[in-house]
């Protein structure tokens, strides 16, 4: 009895991940932006928070758990292509630029602008169908105040 209760507490089964939505989407992607450099900076994390937090009406904790699970799906995706295509096909051509935007935040958060977040870009771009104009005006937008996508809510996706 006791042999069966120690092995179900110290199992190393993980946890199963939630289903992908726009939501996570998004904040899976910030995470990603914040890790495209290879340091993964307190002042990013502070930043992918405040995005969920306003782009979603969470309150602090709450941007945190959602960050968190982020986190999780952001290490399990091979790619970037599973988190954009759930983000296009639910989101118009100007919400994807507000979506660059927020991700240029959290890159820049650190106060580096380093290649590897340059590459990442690129690639985010052509995920989201965006020329170069629209990467400058998301890229221009993320020296503003802290930017929250419109994405839809829950109830219209």
């Amino acid at each position: 009895m006791f042999g069966d209760l120690l092995s179900r507490l110290f199992s190393r089964q993980p946890t199963p991940l939630p289903e992908l939505d726009t939501k996570l989407a998004l904040a899976a992607l910030l995470v990603r932006a914040a890790k495209a450099d290879g340091n993964y900076a307190v002042q990013e994390i502070g930043k992918i928070d405040r995005i969920l937090a306003k782009t979603f009406e969470l309150n602090p904790v709450e941007a945190a758990k959602m960050r968190a699970t982020a986190e999780k799906l952001e290490h399990a995706a091979p790619d970037d292509d599973k988190f954009a295509d759930a983000i296009c096909a639910s989101v118009d051509q100007e919400t994807r630029e507000g979506v660059l935007a927020a991700l240029w935040q959290v890159a820049l958060a650190d106060g580096h602008r380093r290649p590897e977040e340059e590459s990442f870009f690129q690639l985010a771009a052509a995920h989201f169908g965006v020329d170069a104009a629209a990467m400058a005006r998301a890229r221009d937008a993320a020296h503003g105040g802290t930017v929250a996508p419109s994405l839809p809510r829950e109830s219209e996706s």
